[in-house]
């Protein structure tokens, strides 16, 4: 299997996950910077977390036009999987291959904590090596995690059943006071039609290793290499 992980200008989170990468595939990835023009043969493309340019104008929106962003928009849409992580999830929105937008904390205020998932599928890519409706543990970092859609866009993603992940309580419910941010419904990631795609907010790569106090992003992991090797 090979992986490319996309290193932008600001980007804090790229080795984090190609360290998660390199353990489960037992290979480095190709880490490419955001001023070339291809990305190189790749099984997977990872929009990392981070600040890219300083998250200045909007988070993600000048990443967005990154001479890299077009070929890894070219090759999402001929169906390489795709993951992007906060500010990479901000990228798949950016670039308009995932719905929706991420606003400003309803807080306000920049949030970094454990959260609780519930896993709404397992029948994806991403996916495979955790249980449906599992509750999982994954730190988030972000300022601007709040997902908003239009009730329209709202109802599709849960009609075709394209929600990833929804932040909830220990029971798996999803609540209020589980919500780290105020996203609708919930939500902390999403697929596209496909499935191709993941965006999400919280860190797998951050909670994928017992010296981190924590192994539940491993799967996430473990599926992908599992299915793509």
């Amino acid at each position: 299997m090979k992986a490319s992980v996309i290193v932008f200008p600001g980007s804090n989170c790229d080795r984090d996950v190609a360290v998660s990468l390199e353990a489960a595939m037992g290979e480095k990835p190709a880490m490419v910077w955001h001023g070339e023009a291809d990305v190189p043969a790749s099984d997977l493309i990872v929009l990392p977390g981070g600040f890219s340019y300083g998250d200045y104008l909007r988070s993600g929106a000048m990443a967005a036009h990154s001479p890299i962003m077009r070929d890894v928009v070219k090759r999402a849409k001929k169906g390489t999987p795709v993951l992007g992580i906060c500010n990479g999830f901000h990228l798949l929105t950016e670039t308009g291959l995932l719905p929706g937008v991420l606003m400003r904390n309803a807080s306000l205020k920049f949030v970094c904590k454990d959260v609780l998932l519930k896993v709404m599928r397992n029948d994806t890519d991403f996916t495979r090596s955790y249980d449906e409706d599992e509750v999982i543990r994954i730190p988030v970092a972000h300022h601007d995690g709040n997902y908003f859609a239009d009730g329209e866009t709202l109802d599709r993603l849960e009609g075709e059943n394209r929600v990833a992940f929804r932040y909830c309580d220990a029971s798996g419910t999803p609540s209020d006071d589980a919500n780290p941010n105020g996203s609708q419904r919930n939500i902390a990631g999403i697929y596209n039609e496909a499935g191709t795609v993941l965006g999400l907010m919280p860190h797998p790569e951050r909670l994928a290793d017992p010296a981190l106090g924590g192994t539940d992003g491993k799967p996430m992991f473990a599926s992908l290499v599992g299915a793509l090797h």
